[in-house]
């Protein structure tokens, strides 16, 4: 645990917020958020999902491993003005409340043991909005253990007690320098 939280310091101390843009699935289909309510971004790294939420009036509760991802994130909520309750912690299914959040983001992090509790930690008519990376992928880039890759139509199975609002993954299909590639994006509403 240990060599996990210090792999992810030493990469956030080498980045800044201002390098990262929100999740495609997010900005993209920002029309779809609540115009107020609470929102949990899970591994949230240096933040860009929080921001961009918080900047929309959301209330903003962000969890990390990385200590210093938590503490850059604080202080440039600080600096921008933005409410976020940033808090480094380990995130397993006993992390979550029932029925706590109006939204809930993850992105480019999965852990399959988590579906069931994100799932219950949405309140209902909550919108969970998921974008991560695919086994089937035109670059080389990381990662590439299968463990933290999607397989075909995962994120639909994982999550079929939702509501789809929206899924695309596109993989290998027509010109593979175009589109969204190497990440699946998917929204769900939980029913009442």
């Amino acid at each position: 645990m240990n060599a996990l939280i210090e792999k992810w310091d030493r990469i956030y101390s080498e980045l800044s917020q201002e390098l990262y843009l929100a999740a495609q699935v997010l900005s993209e289909n920002d029309f779809l958020l609540p115009q107020q309510g609470t929102v949990l971004d899970v591994a949230c790294g240096l933040g860009s999902n929080a921001v961009f939420l918080a900047e929309r009036g959301l209330l903003v509760t962000a969890w990390d491993i990385s200590s210093v991802a938590i503490n850059k994130l604080k202080a440039y909520a600080v600096q921008e003005g933005l409410k976020i309750n940033a808090c480094q912690q380990k995130i397993t299914p006993y992390s979550f409340n029932e029925c706590s959040y109006d939204v809930i983001i993850v992105s480019r992090f999965l852990d399959r043991s988590l579906s069931d509790a994100i799932i219950g930690a949405l309140k209902p008519d909550g919108l969970l909005f998921y974008q991560t990376f695919t086994r089937e992928k035109t670059s080389l880039k990381p990662p590439h253990n299968p463990d933290y890759l999607l397989a075909e139509n995962e994120l639909l199975k994982m999550f079929s007690p939702l509501r789809v609002v929206y899924y695309r993954e596109n993989a290998l299909i027509g010109e593979l320098s175009q589109g969204l590639r190497d990440e699946a994006q998917f929204i769900g509403q939980k029913r009442k």
